[in-house]
């Protein structure tokens, strides 16, 4: 199975980071700097995306890609949106690899058929115009002009590591990665052991109410809510959130995590 393509930066126990949809490994900004004081972060480029563009696979064969990236070697997981999905899945599928769980804006599947099957058509148009187009720009200015990212600066877009998707791979992760495509984990999720972290931005009212399922489903699982943020709270407020992050980190794992920080430039696999 191909690896994924990875970034890795700061020192410490590894904390694996996967990037929603239409992002990259280069859109942690100050979130996963932050981060890098006191971990490890391997930040990869899910398929479609990115230095993974060429890659097509789904869910499963991601989280199975990941592990295999990553090595024989115990990690922290960390997901957001699309990426928190796969990062459950892999929870779910490889329980010995994931040692600790953090899900931002994240669910584990529409368990309603018809409303699976209608996201399933939205995604399939989308990725048909997509590919008869081939105009990233244009994809991306409609996909970041959603009100579910209203409040991300330009800055926070991380517009130009966007770009260094594919047309293809976008479609491709549309159809192989969506929300509609994902089978649901409701019923498998309280079977995580791994101590998981729940995150959503207070503003965002869908996936903060998902949150709560989530903490009531799960059977080691807190969560928070970021005041003012939305959907993207780690890139609208990546003070706050990485704050929350670390807390949790260290309050899990003090003696794993507590140790002098150390800054070095982000390299490229």
């Amino acid at each position: 199975m191909p690896s994924l393509a990875f970034r890795t930066w700061g020192s410490g126990p590894p904390l694996v980071l996967c990037h929603g949809f239409t992002q990259t490994s280069a859109l942690w900004g100050p979130f996963g700097q932050a981060l890098g004081q006191v971990a490890t972060v391997i930040a990869v480029d899910m398929p479609g995306h990115g230095a993974s563009s060429d890659l097509s696979m789904d869910l499963a064969e991601t989280a199975d890609a990941l592990c295999e990236t990553i090595g024989e070697q115990p990690f922290d997981l960390l997901g957001y949106s699309m990426g928190g999905r796969c990062a459950l899945l892999t929870a779910l599928r490889h329980p010995g690899a994931v040692r600790r769980l953090v899900l931002i804006g994240a669910t584990a599947g529409i368990d309603d058929a018809a409303a699976r099957t209608e996201r399933i058509r939205r995604d399939e148009e989308l990725a048909n115009g997509l590919e008869a187009s081939g105009d990233v720009d244009a994809f991306l200015s409609r996909w970041l002009a959603q009100p579910m990212f209203a409040r991300l600066s330009a800055d926070a877009t991380g517009i130009e590591a966007r770009r260094t998707s594919s047309a293809r791979g976008l479609s491709t992760s549309l159809r192989k990665m969506g929300t509609g495509a994902q089978p649901p984990m409701w019923d498998r999720v309280g079977s995580i052991t791994a101590p998981t972290l729940l995150l959503a931005g207070a503003r965002d009212t869908k996936f903060a109410d998902i949150a709560i399922r989530l903490a009531h489903a799960m059977e080691n699982a807190s969560m928070s809510l970021i005041p003012g943020a939305g959907h993207a709270c780690h890139l609208e407020a990546p003070v706050r959130t990485a704050a929350t992050v670390v807390a949790w980190l260290k309050s899990t794992d003090p003696h794993a995590i507590a140790r002098p920080a150390a800054s070095s430039a982000p390299t490229v696999s």
